[in-house]
């Protein structure tokens, strides 16, 4: 609003205004309707017939004055929204759908609800839940019907922390917008301005039932920016602006002051990443808090104090209300009108954003990440206008400094102390496609099942203030549905079909039928005390295991195991498998080696009655070879973030300070950089991963000789600790400061033999098949070229050299091609992710394809194994190798399934010395839910080594 000529302002000096009566706001607004025709006045003088001084008002005076009691206002759904009977992002065209026969889990009553009936979408809204009769129906036409079988049913997956869109998928320069670097506080900035439409990640997301994401700018800013909560699906007007689940008015162009406004999302970030990339320190990153919301709040008070004449009918020398465009949406922070999401880690910084809160008057409505949540959690109710809610992931942690304390039980502590917890993708740290495995950890760690499914549903709906339309099965709610393959809290669990807006996302989608046990949640172990000392421990309780004092273990009630015998896996025996007439057998251990098990004759009879036996009950569990990790710095690693923890990264040789590919022709260890008794490595070998193989850090070229190593050693001297000191020689093949050619160049030129001293003689080894080249390469383009340069070196020596592709994104194009060529492949990750360029033509699996890359290499008797390409990803290695399995559809037998973390790693990586420790797992086995992993039984150490 332009300020008003003083001369329109003037009153007599003996007047005094009054406060406005009802009656005198009701003649005002009869006067401003009958002048509005003459709206190109800026004032207009009301004469009460000498009852009162002439009073000069704004001809935009009740615009004013609702525009100032709409300022309080708590943001929300109108009074009536729940009678609509047409969403606002209804598709015209879109039918009805009738889903029937479905087990639904609601979200209602704190997650416990589950309706056994069916499910009527109309209109892009949810019209009848259980029930639904005929006669409703039959008002429709053209109705698609589908039979749920009695499959689950769950309201669409909400990502309330994801970079979709502005972080996109592949990555590129030109769709890079995550962060501004432009200043520490910039709450002006929004995601939307950033939004790509063409990510990849869109499609992949819908397929792993992910219908909503709420988009934050990045991290590096102490204040971000404002998030936009966006629907998945594409429009048929394209846009960025048309997937805005609720856009605030000030977004689509209009001022509505006559209801509630919509909530607005903003990303806040304290600790190591605005220190990081300003450099500067965490009382740099308060100080711009402080100055930030101080701005905020002098604007604010101004505004108030303008509104406060402006109600009571003191118009003179008011002038215009008072806006700033840059600091609007932080004062709307303090008004209560913006959901604010803060990445804050550890003690220090949630204190001092608790204070912050204090300070200002603001609340925030969930700390991000927030690893140490769990360890202050009185500390959290202190924060003005209550506890936030926590954001967490399951068990990615350690990454840096922050992140050193983190919990797996966090979720299920801050859970029972009564806090709300959501779990995150923070996509693409993690690919939100797999952000329901988030949930399924934290069940299997104790979040109960029921908080478990609304952690990633209803939960993150009701903290971004849209539980008023998704995260519930309810009638007047968005038909944002999904239907599961099994129960959602099972590994593997695969959406069927997705709707968003009551639109099928998925065409021709791949599923199989599972085992009826797949659709009950899973009955996970107990780890009540292993919560109860991450507490006591402040955040790093012991992990290493302690070996058993007995000569012989006797581990009963075991329902299976499986042996390595040389490079091949043996079953032993199977009491689940079909026809099986065995009862739970006992397993004797005796100085580290399986002697027998009680279905063989006499086998207990010769040690029950020694004086040393140790008992332990496996409760139906299993015995199976130990894993092998390998993808990520396991043992060069401590803190990635921190270089004094680590071993540090190589140079390349093809950057221009080392122009010549052969130097001094030293190559680098790996062996030579070990560091022993990381938490990483000490959780892996607690998960099963006893072994890990590791190639020394390198962002270029050759990246050196790598490592077999024990995870559970306390150091390189300790009996078994190195198994291997060189495996394989690693080089990486990809875009980077080298063109491929010249990278391809280089190689070629080593393989004939032109290198010096180390190299020359590891590349040798290479050509005359001793040693395995490891080569990481995502694109199949570059696969082939690497297949035909492997044909040229054979053909000249005459010998058989060993290829491994690591990464290999792409390599199911080439598997007939690779199959041929002897080489084998380590799917790295093991579920495919577009993250560049090369490595963007992916094979999803279920439900997008009816096969996974595993299978399709496997079918063309490729040598496959499966690795990571995190430290902290190691401990789920064995869930990976189990999802994998459950992908394929029964294209990889359970022999095979266990190879790819065990034989096949070896052979692959040139493992001569085999890994041949056993896993004993309660409950169940090794790779799924169910099992918690009690003992190793290692004949390297002659012991057994217990948890």
């Amino acid at each position: 609003m332009d300020k008003l000529p003083s001369h329109h302002c003037e009153q007599p000096r003996q007047a005094r205004p009054r406060k406005q009566t009802k009656a005198f706001r009701g003649l005002l607004a009869a006067v401003l309707l009958a002048v509005g025709p003459l709206a190109y006045l800026t004032a207009v003088t009301v004469d009460f017939g000498g009852k009162a001084p002439s009073q000069v008002v704004p001809i935009n005076a009740a615009e004013i004055v609702s525009k100032c009691e709409a300022l309080n206002l708590t943001p929300g759904p109108p009074s009536n929204f729940h009678e609509r009977t047409e969403s606002d992002r209804y598709e015209a065209g879109t039918k009805p759908v009738l889903i029937k026969n479905a087990t639904i889990w609601t979200g209602r009553s704190e997650g416990l609800e589950v309706v056994k009936g069916d499910l009527f979408l109309v209109k892009g809204i949810i019209k009848a839940v259980g029930k639904v009769s005929d006669e409703l129906v039959k008002r429709h036409k053209d109705v698609t019907v589908v039979d749920a079988g009695g499959a689950w049913v769950t309201p669409g997956i909400v990502d309330m922390h994801s970079h979709l869109g502005v972080d996109s998928a592949p990555a590129l320069r030109g769709a890079d917008d995550t962060n501004s670097l432009k200043g520490l506080a910039m709450p002006w900035l929004r995601s939307l301005d950033g939004l790509n439409t063409h990510d990849d990640a869109y499609r992949l997301s819908i397929s792993g039932g992910v219908t909503t994401s709420n988009i934050l700018p990045g991290s590096a800013d102490a204040i971000g920016g404002q998030a936009f909560t966006i629907k998945l699906r594409q429009t048929k007007e394209r846009s960025s602006s048309s997937l805005v689940l609720e856009p605030p008015f000030s977004v689509n162009g209009t001022e509505n002051y006559s209801g509630r406004p919509r909530w607005r999302q903003m990303k806040h970030a304290c600790g190591e990443n605005p220190m990081r990339v300003y450099s500067g320190t965490r009382m740099d990153t308060q100080w711009a808090f402080r100055k930030a919301y101080n701005t905020a709040r002098e604007l604010k008070e101004k505004q108030d104090q303008f509104c406060a004449k402006a109600t009571a009918g003191q118009w003179k020398n008011l002038g215009s209300f008072p806006e700033d465009l840059q600091w609007e949406a932080l004062v709307d922070v303090l008004r209560g009108r913006v959901k604010v999401h803060n990445h804050c880690y550890e003690a220090v910084d949630l204190d001092n954003m608790v204070r912050l809160t204090n300070e200002f008057k603001f609340k925030i409505a969930a700390f991000h990440h927030a690893h140490e949540t769990y360890l202050v959690p009185d500390l959290l109710k202190k924060a003005y206008g209550g506890a936030p809610a926590i954001a967490l992931f399951a068990t990615n942690g350690r990454y840096k400094r922050e992140a050193y304390r983190g919990s797996e039980f966090a979720p299920r502590i801050l859970s029972d102390l009564g806090l709300k917890v959501g779990m995150k993708s923070d996509h693409p740290v993690l690919n939100s496609r797999f952000l329901l495995n988030e949930a399924q950890q934290a069940h299997y760690y104790g979040l109960p099942k029921n908080l478990a499914l609304a952690s990633v549903i209803s939960t993150p709906a009701t903290i971004l203030g849209y539980d008023h339309r998704i995260g519930f099965v309810k009638p007047g709610y968005d038909a944002d549905i999904v239907i599961w393959d099994s129960h959602p809290l099972q590994i593997g669990a695969t959406p069927k079909q997705v709707f968003i807006d009551g639109i099928p996302q998925l065409e021709n989608p791949f599923f199989t039928d599972k085992p009826d046990f797949f659709q009950h949640a899973p009955e996970v172990p107990n780890f009540d005390e292993e919560a109860k000392d991450a507490i006591k421990y402040d955040g790093l309780p012991p992990l290493e295991t302690h070996k058993s004092k007995k000569d012989v273990v006797i581990f009963t009630n075991v329902t299976s195991l499986h042996i390595r015998v040389g490079s091949h896996i043996k079953e032993v025996f199977d009491v689940s498998s079909a026809g099986s007439s065995l009862k739970g057998q006992s397993v004797v251990v005796k100085d580290g080696e399986v002697q027998c098990f009680s279905g063989q004759d006499e086998c207990l009879a010769s040690f029950v009655n020694l004086p040393s036996v140790e008992w332990v009950s496996l409760e139906g569990g299993s015995i199976s070879p130990a894993l092998v990790s390998y993808g990520s710095f396991l043992g060069l690693h401590e803190i990635d973030q921190e270089k004094s923890t680590n071993d540090g990264k190589i140079n390349d040789l093809l950057k221009k300070e080392n122009p010549s590919i052969l130097g001094e022709g030293a190559l680098i260890r790996a062996a030579d950089g070990l560091e022993f008794a990381t938490r990483d490595a000490l959780l892996a070998y607690r998960a099963g991963a006893t072994v890990g193989i590791t190639a020394p850090e390198s962002y270029g070229f050759l990246g050196g000789l790598s490592v077999a190593f024990n995870t559970g050693s306390p150091h390189k001297l300790a009996k078994g600790a190195v198994l291997q000191d060189v495996t394989a020689i690693h080089v990486t093949v990809d875009s980077g400061e080298s063109s491929i050619s010249t990278q391809i160049a280089a190689l070629r030129n080593l393989l004939y033999g032109h290198g010096e001293g180390e190299i020359k003689k590891a590349f040798h080894d290479v050509v005359e098949g001793r040693i395995p080249l490891v080569i990481k390469v995502q694109s199949a383009d570059i696969m082939a070229s690497l297949i035909q340069l492997k044909e040229e070196v054979e053909s000249h020596s005459g010998k058989a050299a060993q290829f491994t592709f690591s990464g290999a994104n792409e390599a199911h194009l080439l598997a007939k091609e690779i199959g041929q060529a002897g080489v084998g492949v380590i799917l790295t990750p093991a579920r495919p992710f577009p993250g560049s360029w090369r490595s963007r033509r992916i094979l999803p699996g279920p439900p997008l394809s009816e096969n996974n890359a595993a299978s399709v290499l496997i079918g063309h008797n490729v040598t496959v194994a499966i690795g990571v390409e995190e430290q902290w990803q190691s401990r789920n290695l064995r869930f990976d190798v189990g999802w994998t399995a459950i992908e394929a559809n029964g294209g990889i037998s359970k022999g095979e399934t266990i190879a790819l973390a065990t034989t096949n790693v070896e052979k692959l990586l040139g493992l001569r010395t085999p890994n041949t420790d056993l896993v004993a797992v309660e409950r169940t086995s090794l790779y799924d839910f169910g099992g918690k992993v009690v003992g190793v039984i290692s004949p390297r150490e002659g012991a057994v080594n217990l948890i």
